[in-house]
């Protein structure tokens, strides 16, 4: 196999200027491409695009825009992006901010096209879920 250079999620939305305002504004990525049918960012070693979903090169039967896709993105202090994203800027909540047995504090806010953004920061997991981490 060749090497592998980058990995990252192309999200077929209805708008792709859209959908990359949204992570620009409130999730500081940066534009690195931008054409009316395809949009790239990148924050940091991360990166992110989104396509036009009735762009000619999705395959036959795949043309519609995403919907519940849930993209996860690591922060050091939810309770704080929480208090940013939702209490100041007022994105609308899915999942209020919980503490999870295994191993989350998060929170999850909606974005263009129902893309579902679930705002997470580790926490230590319960005695149940300890045993399920590897390394």
């Amino acid at each position: 196999m060749s090497t592998v250079r980058s990995i990252y999620p192309v999200l077929a939305v209805s708008d792709p200027a859209e959908a990359a305002a949204f992570f620009t504004i409130h999730f500081e990525f940066v534009e690195t491409f931008a054409a009316h049918w395809y949009v790239s960012l990148r924050r940091d070693a991360h990166e992110l695009a989104f396509v036009s979903h009735d762009h000619p090169t999705i395959p036959a039967g795949f043309g519609t825009a995403v919907s519940g896709v849930l993209l996860n993105i690591e922060v050091d202090d939810a309770t704080a992006e929480y208090a940013r994203l939702v209490t100041d800027a007022g994105l609308p909540c899915r999942l209020d901010l919980r503490d999870e047995s295994f191993g989350q504090r998060h929170f999850i806010v909606e974005g263009p096209d129902r893309i579902l953004v679930d705002v997470i920061e580790e926490i230590a997991p319960s005695a149940d879920f300890a045993s399920a981490f590897s390394g």
